[in-house]
């Protein structure tokens, strides 16, 4: 089974929709199942050094300040319900996320999910800028890339022919909203679902797949 993870780094609902599908593959044991990290932005726009977080996030949800603070409450608490930590209060700055999506691509396969997690954990919990180059070598380096390598294949736009073929591809499939998941190239989950939901839907599509066969 073939699982592909459509997902933005500065969205909390990818991070906790990934973490309640991770729970369900652990009880999921009827196949072998490879996830795939496939990009989206949920706002190309962002400039490349971003932007303030806060300021961001009142003028798009056009939110005063406890308004804002309860939205990001909801997001806290279904996070705690997944076992995840969210402090949005270290969160300064909104990324674009483009070089991040691109440093998943040319990360070597092993430490993909490492490598994906400690992101969204960075920047998420660490308020760390996940659109600066440095803290992106930071993290790259802790998993065992080799800094100087990584940032030529960075600064050579390696791996970034199919960050924008995910984008594309998102597109032109009438994605509008992440986390989106795509299994085995035939059907579609969209939203943080409860990891009972994605068991289910994941025994359910393997069931289907051997009556096929």
């Amino acid at each position: 089974m073939i699982i592909e993870i459509f997902q933005d780094l500065v969205c909390p609902w990818c991070r906790i929709g990934k973490k309640n599908l991770m729970d369900a593959l652990n009880d999921f044991t009827t196949e072998p199942v490879e996830v795939h990290y496939r990009a989206y932005q949920l706002d190309p726009s962002t400039p490349v050094e971003g932007e303030p977080f806060e300021a961001l996030m009142r003028n798009k949800f056009r939110a005063d300040e406890s308004k804002l603070q309860g939205m990001l409450q909801q997001v806290t608490q279904a996070g705690q319900a997944s076992g995840l930590h969210f402090d949005f209060a270290r969160v300064e700055r909104m990324p674009n996320t483009l070089k991040a999506h691109q440093l998943i691509a040319i990360a070597p396969e092993t430490i993909k999910k490492q490598l994906v997690d400690s992101l969204f954990k960075g920047y998420f919990e660490d308020g760390k800028d996940i659109g600066n180059v440095g803290v992106l070598l930071d993290f790259a380096e802790e998993l065992g890339m080799d800094r100087d390598q990584t940032q030529n294949l960075l600064d050579t736009k390696q791996g970034l022919e199919q960050v924008e073929d995910d984008l594309s591809f998102a597109s032109q499939a009438g994605v509008t909203g992440v986390p989106f998941f795509v299994i085995n190239r035939k059907y579609a989950l969209t939203g943080a679902q409860p990891a009972a939901t994605f068991l289910q839907a994941l025994q359910q599509i393997s069931a289907e797949g051997h009556d096929e066969a």
